[in-house]
């Protein structure tokens, strides 16, 4: 599931703005970053299974892993955790609608965070 028009697609931010504002709002900084990329999570554990809602984003100038990027935001996505497969983003995945109501809430304080600061 795509959350498209979110308004964090716009966005160009540097990487320590962007930390603070993640983990203010419950992200973390996934295991699947490189030198041009990174993904911050939020993890949802739910009896229905285990759902991740991802804000992507890639390097314009500097460098993940040396902290020193600055980041163009794309659209936040969801998926759904299948061991031992790994996550799963089909269009055919059902999502439980509290958990995409909080999804979007969640997108939202983001976005408002980080127009804020930027």
């Amino acid at each position: 599931m795509v959350f498209e028009n979110s308004g964090l697609e716009k966005m160009v931010v540097s990487q320590d703005i962007l930390k603070d504002t993640m983990n203010k709002n419950g992200f973390v900084l996934g295991g699947s970053w490189d030198y041009e990329r990174m993904t911050y999570d939020f993890k949802y554990e739910i009896p229905e299974g285990i759902y991740y809602l991802r804000i992507p984003g890639y390097s314009l100038e500097g460098d993940v892993g040396a902290r020193n990027a600055v980041l163009q935001l794309m659209d936040p996505y969801m998926g759904k955790h299948y061991y031992p497969t790994g996550v799963e983003y089909s269009s055919d995945e059902h999502f439980p609608e509290r958990i995409v109501s909080h999804a979007v809430d969640q997108i939202r304080a983001v976005t408002k965070d980080l127009k804020a600061l930027v």
